[in-house]
């Protein structure tokens, strides 16, 4: 009978073979000389500027987060949920099939505040939800400028798609979450500001790339690689994201090895920003609550 601990064990080892394998065709389809062209010509301030964006959009995912805890009674303070947080997202990116940032989390709140597992499990899942759902929905706006040529003169089934979701995603809220449901408006609110934000990051690092063509779809195949990278199949997404933008550059017909690019930045800078929560892993931060 296979242990906890060798299934975790086996899981690890299985998203490893999985992001080696997708590394490993990726460097057979790229010529990397070139990627490593794009990279080494970055501009450092447009790169700045990205990380500043990236670390303001996890700051209000925090936010989101926190306002779904309140709806279960967890009141945590916004400093105290932002030390979970980046926990959270270092364990999801270093600590993979091990201690996962959602199910720490999970754990740490329903140890403390015995909420109950069903209603923590529902609320993080709610969050990844809300932020899944705005980034399907700039992906499809953004398809529409795009002019993707499977949907010649069909371009409105992809306006018609936005609020058919948002609605689906209510009544998900409302029929099996609806403890939660106070916070459906609030969260999707700060899912589409933080979703933009990582957009305008993205778009610096285009912009630290020298990209100035194509920059619209460019950013549709990042909110697709967003959508794929969430698919727990490889290490923090390693590998998927990259697939994601090789094949969508081909399909759109654009620079591999700058997609390639801009994937490779986007994850060094997830990584940085992950990282700082390592202080966090060694000495746990005490979740205090407000009123």
């Amino acid at each position: 009978m296979v242990t906890e601990k060798q299934r975790k064990l086996l899981t690890t080892l299985v998203k490893l073979i999985v992001s080696a394998a997708l590394l490993y065709f990726i460097f057979t389809k790229i010529d990397f000389t070139e990627v490593a062209k794009v990279l080494k010509s970055a501009n450092p301030w447009w790169l700045s500027l990205a990380i500043l964006l990236f670390v303001l959009s996890k700051v209000l995912n925090s936010f989101r987060l926190n306002l779904y805890f309140h709806t279960i009674n967890v009141k945590l303070s916004q400093l105290s949920n932002l030390k979970l947080y980046l926990l959270g997202m270092f364990y999801n990116l270093f600590l993979p099939g091990g201690i996962g940032g959602d199910a720490y989390k999970g754990y740490v709140i329903q140890k403390q505040f015995k909420t109950g597992t069903k209603k923590v499990v529902g609320v993080l899942l709610l969050d990844r939800l809300s932020g899944m759902l705005l980034i399907l929905i700039y992906a499809l706006a953004l398809a529409y400028f795009v002019k993707l040529p499977f949907l010649n003169g069909y371009d409105w089934i992809l306006w018609l798609a936005i609020p058919i979701g948002i609605l689906t995603f209510w009544f998900i809220n409302k029929l099996w979450f609806s403890y939660a449901l106070p916070a459906f408006w609030g969260s999707f609110w700060y899912s589409a500001v933080l979703q933009l934000i990582q957009l305008g990051a993205t778009y610096c690092i285009m912009l630290a790339l020298g990209v100035n063509i194509n920059e619209l779809a460019y950013l549709f195949i990042f909110m697709v690689s967003s959508v794929v990278s969430v698919i727990p199949l490889t290490i923090g997404g390693i590998g998927s994201r990259e697939v994601t933008f090789l094949y969508g550059s081909k399909w759109l017909g654009l620079d591999a090895g700058t997609a390639i690019g801009i994937s490779f930045v986007f994850f060094l800078i997830t990584a940085l920003v992950s990282l700082t929560g390592i202080g966090y892993h060694f000495k746990k931060p005490k979740l205090t609550t407000v009123d």
